[in-house]
């Protein structure tokens, strides 16, 4: 069964050879790579929402590089962890990107004989076709995580890896008992990043948040340090950021001088439960 629903009328989508379609006639066409676009017209605020090209490429490169391995592996054991003993475990990341995460969570699940089911979407459709093409297993929409296209409890574990987190949506995609998962940064990941570029870096703020329809199970810190030879790998981290879109043109050229960088890096892990 598939994991969304029709954006129009909210009934069950049913994945066709070529296309979805629901039973009220809604039909939604499968791109080549093997995606669907689910976002209305009404909901796109530029003609490409979302994280732009450049940003995705960068990302990208990083991610191949395997700066961010180290998250990737802990959010797998994690989730292993909260899915034991669970045969068909349906994951779905609400904000997926280029699909990394999400990608190498289907694999280790599958390794370990569960059969599992993946899904993803995001707003940026750059994203979204990225992610189809390296990672055919998902199932994959554009789609907003504010009006998710996705039918109700669908999701044994959900996912939010630096994404916005919406937590009415997060309680009617999640099934009772789910998981929900989500990747906040730490402190002090990349300061020393910020620490070049701005004159008053600052540290991310930590919470503690408490979301309807969730219990709060634990946190779960990831720290580590990368260093980055080459101009071009460090303008790639920084451009994967936000603080590509709000950075002065002068902060921009004290990025740009720069040959290496290390760096800390830090995510926390916050895992919750589904109430029943």
């Amino acid at each position: 069964m598939s994991f969304f629903r029709c954006p129009i009328c909210r009934q069950q989508l049913n994945r066709e050879e070529k296309r979805y379609l629901c039973p009220h006639g809604h039909s939604f066409d499968i791109a080549k790579e093997g995606y669907v676009h689910l976002l209305p017209a009404n909901r796109m605020h530029t003609k490409l929402p979302g994280d732009s090209g450049e940003m995705l490429a960068a990302r990208r490169r990083i991610l191949d590089a395997g700066y961010y391995e180290l998250f990737s592996s802990c959010l797998n054991t994690l989730a292993l962890e909260q899915l034991a003993g669970e045969a068909h475990p349906a994951i779905l990341d609400a904000g997926c990107g280029e699909g990394y995460y999400t990608g190498r969570l289907l694999d280790a699940l599958q390794a370990e004989g569960a059969e599992a089911r993946a899904a993803g979407l995001d707003v940026s459709k750059i994203a979204v076709r990225m992610a189809a093409k390296r990672y055919p297993g998902l199932e994959l929409a554009v789609g907003s995580v504010f009006h998710m296209p996705v039918r109700d409890e669908a999701a044994g574990c959900l996912l939010s890896i630096f994404a916005p987190i919406v937590p009415e949506e997060f309680a009617r995609v999640v099934k009772p008992g789910g998981v929900l998962i989500l990747a906040v940064a730490a402190p002090r990941h990349l300061y020393q990043l910020k620490k070049a570029v701005y004159d008053r870096p600052y540290k991310n703020e930590t919470k503690h948040t408490v979301y309807p329809g969730f219990t709060f199970q634990k946190r779960v810190p990831v720290r580590g340090e990368i260093t980055l030879h080459g101009k071009e790998a460090v303008r790639d981290l920084f451009t994967m950021t936000p603080y590509h879109w709000k950075t002065s043109a002068r902060d921009v050229e004290k990025l740009n001088a720069l040959s290496k960088l290390t760096t800390e890096i830090g995510f926390d892990f916050l895992c919750y439960r589904r109430e029943t």
